[in-house]
């Protein structure tokens, strides 16, 4: 067959594809791409692979929260593609709410030629200083042959734990240079840790006092198994039982313990801590609000309250609650039974609790939510627990403008199950480009935005921080209206269908279209 003049019948190995496919025999299959014109040669060695899903992000932003979500469902790290300083800046935000939810994510962000820092072109920053401030680990590639052993230890790095962060930088002469190195495969993930007897020992002791002490489970996958075990500790003890105010994985649902959530609200939480002496952490952080206050404790736990750290983040929990349930005389973990739910469409106006109630009504089973519903789902939980079996992923690190990156990563995890993703309308404008991905890689994602067109969670913050009559210009600084958003028009702008809903009625009626829809749907629900 005559080659065509456009054809390289014997292409170059370089630097980039020892890269490419040391991520892919570390088992990376995805890539999430905002890529310039220093990452060209990288652009150029995924094409040559038949192994690695490019997946195009219009923010890296976007890139970045994917990456966070498909670790959370596919519990293996997806890799990021970025240009030089200004834009993995672009996905640092969606990082930091990664770190903190200890989702694994390798970052390939390329660099100058090392012969153009020199010259300080525009584009010149120090990538590797930005990138301390939210990775576990950052490094840069000196030359072609150290590339693809770079790329291994990323790998290795993301699968420390839970999950880490791991940022590789990669200069252009790297990537465009010869390759052809041997690649090492990716050495297994460390065993997770189970605490040792005495740690154990000290738990079981400290839950046998009852109702004035508190197991607190957290971890990046607060799993049935895991829930299971810690209510039969609960029910051996007499302890009581939560989980931090936000988790990164929660499986949830008819058949599953539901165990509840410390409060968002800090006055909340600390009176549903009033009780509380002793706390057993448990793949959990000391319980304190989000924020300071100018007349309240940001520590929710009573003064004096003590704490018996038992596990990290990082460790085995359920292997850890096992033996802690043995530790207290529990043979076995076993599931609550499934009771039938009425599971009834409520009508009238769309209020946080009949918003959750339809939610609960129609969501299919398995079904994936994710939530940045802020202000108006903070209350969804409770409403929630005997919808059908499912997954909720919620913001840990709070940067805002995670919901739909977070909810393309999980349908691109997992395919065969629906995503519900719940965003506020103001922090959904963070990241809308999202809804462009979900259009083009056609995913079976069902988008509800809660339209109150202001930063409410901030005009709710304005009396707790003492400013009890702010002005105008205050106000304006916290609304989304003067124009306000046209969240149906800015879907089908990015090639999304959409219809909107003002009441439960409409809202019923969108979310069956969604949930019936091939590829992406969005709700605009007008508070």
């Amino acid at each position: 067959m005559a080659q065509t003049a456009d054809q390289d019948p014997h292409p170059v190995v370089t630097g980039a594809d020892d890269m490419i496919r040391a991520l892919e025999e570390g088992g990376i299959d995805l890539c999430l791409t905002n890529p310039g014109t220093s990452e060209m040669h990288a652009v150029a060695a995924l094409d040559r692979s038949d192994r690695m899903r490019c997946v195009l992000a219009l923010f890296e932003g976007v890139a970045t929260g994917a990456a966070d979500g498909y670790f959370r469902m596919a519990r293996r790290p997806a890799a990021t593609l970025l240009h030089l300083g200004p834009g993995f800046a672009n996905g640092m935000a969606n990082l930091h709410n990664a770190k903190k939810a200890g989702s694994g994510v390798v970052n390939v962000v390329g660099d100058h030629a090392s012969f153009h820092l020199a010259y300080n072109a525009p584009l010149t920053s120090d990538i590797a200083g930005m990138a301390r401030t939210v990775s576990h680990w950052v490094q840069a590639a000196p030359d072609a042959a150290a590339l693809a052993e770079a790329a291994t230890q990323a790998v290795e790095q993301a699968r420390i734990g839970t999950g880490r962060v791991a940022t590789l930088i990669a200069p252009a002469d790297a990537t465009w240079s010869a390759g052809g190195q041997p690649i090492r495969r990716a050495a297994p993930p460390p065993r997770r840790a189970v605490p040792d007897a005495a740690r154990i020992a000290a738990a079981a002791a400290t839950l046998r006092r009852g109702g004035t002490s508190l197991l607190l489970l957290g971890g990046s996958f607060v799993l049935a198994r895991a829930k299971a075990w810690a209510a039969a500790i609960a029910q051996a003890t007499g302890c009581a039982l939560r989980t931090p105010i936000s988790s990164p994985r929660n499986e949830r649902g008819a058949g599953r313990v539901e165990i509840p959530r410390v409060p968002y609200a800090g006055e909340e939480a600390i009176a549903a801590l009033r009780e509380v002496r002793q706390v057993v952490l448990c793949g959990a952080r000391r319980p304190v609000s989000n924020f300071a206050f100018p007349d309240r404790s940001n520590v929710l736990t009573q003064r004096g309250c003590t704490f018996v750290e038992l596990a990290e983040a990082d460790d085995d929990i359920e292997a850890t609650l096992a033996a802690l349930a043995d530790a207290v005389g529990v043979q076995a973990a076993s599931a609550p039974t499934p009771v039938a739910a009425t599971r009834m469409l409520p009508t009238g106006a769309p209020t946080p609790e009949g918003i959750a109630r339809t939610i609960t009504a129609l969501l299919p089973e398995n079904a994936v939510v994710v939530d940045e519903a802020v202000t108006t789902g903070r209350g969804f939980a409770r409403f929630t627990a005997d919808a059908q079996p499912h997954d909720w992923l919620q913001n840990v690190g709070g940067s805002i403008g995670y919901g739909m990156p977070v909810a393309i990563g999980a349908a691109l995890a997992c395919p065969d199950r629906r995503v519900l993703c719940l965003a506020g309308d103001g922090s959904a404008m963070y990241t809308e480009q999202a809804l462009w991905t979900m259009a083009r890689e056609a995913l079976d994602i069902t988008v509800v935005i809660m339209a109150n067109r202001a930063y409410q969670i901030l005009r709710a913050q304005l009396p707790r921080v003492g400013i009890r009559n702010p002005g105008q210009r205050s106000i304006d600084m916290l609304t989304l209206d003067r124009p306000a958003l046209d969240w149906v028009g800015i879907a089908r702008g990015h090639g999304v269908e959409a219809g909107h809903a003002d009441d439960l009625e409409g809202l019923a009626r969108q979310l069956q279209r969604g949930f019936a829809a091939s590829g992406p749907y969005l709700v605009e629900l007008r508070l």
